[in-house]
């Protein structure tokens, strides 16, 4: 499975996993059946909700899931349609996150895990 992380930096599987999906400075996709990790640039600008393009922001990557501690429900709806099951972090760096997803451990985002802007950081 090839899960993506928005990062604060790349740090390999030490990263730690960014607050929100839109603002990564960069983004790890780890394919977790050949243990591989790579890196891809992201924007780190904010963009206005719903101008957001998560193929594009993911270096035109199409992953299986993303973790993540926050994203808009344009991002959510986009990446769904194309089948992306997109997880909360449930722990700050990449390593721990894929322990929990391969236990089950981590939520799935509903509609109404949505960002609704960008006035504040996530803690999640």
């Amino acid at each position: 499975m090839k899960v993506a992380f928005p990062v604060e930096a790349d740090n390999g599987l030490d990263s730690q996993v960014c607050g929100h999906f839109g603002s990564a400075p960069a983004f790890l996709i780890v394919d977790t059946e050949l243990d591989q990790v790579s890196a891809v640039n992201g924007s780190g600008d904010h963009k206005e909700h719903g101008a957001c393009n998560p193929v594009g922001t993911l270096g035109g990557n199409v992953p299986d899931a993303l973790v993540v501690g926050g994203i808009g429900m344009g991002a959510i709806m986009r990446l769904g349609e194309m089948g992306v099951k997109i997880y909360r972090a449930g722990a700050p760096t990449v390593k721990e996150n894929i322990a929990l997803l391969r236990e089950n451990g981590l939520r799935e985002f509903s509609s109404d895990d949505s960002c609704q802007g960008h006035g504040g950081g996530h803690v999640h």
